[in-house]
């Protein structure tokens, strides 16, 4: 018997997504400067903040965007327990987004995809983008959260 998983916008504490980062494979997707700092930012600021709960109220995934409810979604995070994957919650959690932020007619999505995870977001239909750029001249000293 599965458990059931609801997904619904809630905002987090950053004490909330530092827990559940343990148990993703995002924690190391961040830098190490001003880490809790930073991400007590993250979770204050975020235009959708989907959160994915089992039956005893654990969070088992996450997403967060930046949108502007006309055009676009920038997904900044997507993770789910390691526990927990491969039961179709990111899927969920993405199709979720993108209809919160207007529906695929309206809202293209965007994102920076971890190596490992180029295969989800190719399997849910998303492509390889080349008209990207950035502007990043920030500090980044890569740790592992633990």
């Amino acid at each position: 018997m599965s458990e059931e998983i609801r997904i619904k916008q809630e905002m987090i504490t950053a004490e909330e997504y530092i827990d559940f980062l343990k148990r993703t494979n995002l924690g190391s997707q961040y830098p190490k400067e001003r880490f809790k700092e930073r991400v007590s930012k993250l979770v204050k600021n975020v235009s959708i903040s989907l959160v994915a709960r089992n039956e005893r109220g654990l969070i088992v995934g996450i997403l967060f965007g930046l949108t502007d409810y006309a055009y676009w979604l920038y997904v900044t995070d997507l993770g789910v327990d390691r526990n927990y994957e491969r039961q179709g919650i990111g899927k969920r959690l993405m199709k979720e987004a993108h209809n919160k932020a207007g529906g695929e007619k309206d809202i293209a999505v965007y994102l920076i995809a971890n190596e490992k995870a180029v295969p989800f977001y190719e399997k849910i239909g998303m492509k390889k983008a080349d008209d990207v750029m950035q502007y990043n001249h920030i500090e980044w000293t890569e740790f592992t959260l633990q």
